[in-house]
């Protein structure tokens, strides 16, 4: 059984057949979807997860741009705290409600604004002078063309998702966390931890390391999109994975967002 490293994926009920995302089967083994009641409802579609996932992605997109115009840093804790909760519920209730999840994208959207915000005013004395020139702007780029780029790769079947390269992309991700919080405890008792996050070339590496990391995450995520498709899911849990998405995309932007605050440090 193969596992994944984000845990909105685990568990989706399954139904009959359907199209999926590319024509030839998935070389993986499969996610240890739940087999599911029979029902009647529309099975999920490619469409269906295009337009949820743009639909919260949007929502985020926006959320994240009104805050880091009004400069409303102070929502950032409030803006956390709603996120998380709402993911753990979403999560641990396999819940695809829309307005859960429409409330998750922008409580998210938020927060990536306001740290926006924080890393424009560390590298520029005040923030940056437009929205092109701001870190925002950069971020929302590098992440759109990172998320594009991982889709052509998987679509095109350049890179497969095989067990191996699963179990390779959930070590990488557990280690990455756990250097993560290596660095945050050690940061207490020394100024600068491990050094991992403090604009040090060892630091811009290990950006570009989690940055890489969170890229190929991304495959496991399409290849479980894909695989729902291809069970018959319910056509309601394309907001489950359009949720999914935005979780391995929020962790994205924000590691782009701190490497560019790095690469433009004054």
């Amino acid at each position: 059984m193969r596992t994944t490293s984000n845990p909105a994926f685990r568990n989706l009920p399954s139904g009959g057949g359907y199209a999926t995302f590319q024509d030839q089967p998935s070389t993986a083994q499969g996610y240890p979807y739940a087999a599911g009641p029979v029902t009647t409802e529309r099975p999920m579609t490619i469409d269906d997860v295009v337009t949820k996932t743009g639909i919260t992605a949007g929502a985020a997109l926006l959320a994240g741009i009104a805050t880091a115009y009004s400069g409303a840093v102070f929502l950032a804790l409030p803006a956390l705290i709603i996120g998380l909760v709402l993911s753990l519920i979403i999560i641990f209730k396999q819940s695809a409600n829309p307005g859960l999840i429409l409330g998750y994208s922008i409580a998210e959207g938020v927060l990536l604004g306001a740290i926006t915000v924080v890393f424009d005013n560390f590298v520029s004395k005040g923030g940056a002078t437009s929205f092109l020139e701001g870190l925002g702007f950069q971020a929302i780029v590098g992440t759109g063309g990172v998320f594009a780029g991982m889709l052509i790769v998987y679509k095109t079947g350049a890179i497969r998702v095989t067990p191996k390269l699963t179990r390779w992309i959930v070590g990488a991700t557990i280690g990455v966390f756990v250097l993560m919080l290596a660095n945050l405890v050690t940061s207490f008792f020394n100024t600068g931890g491990l050094g991992l996050r403090d604009g040090s070339p060892l630091a811009i590496g290990f950006s570009l390391l989690v940055i890489g990391v969170a890229a190929f995450s991304l495959l496991l995520d399409f290849d479980a999109a894909d695989q729902a498709i291809r069970s018959g899911t319910p056509s309601k849990y394309a907001w489950y994975i359009a949720f999914g998405l935005m979780t391995t995309l929020v962790w994205l932007y924000i590691e782009i967002v701190r490497l560019l605050s790095y690469l433009r440090q004054e």
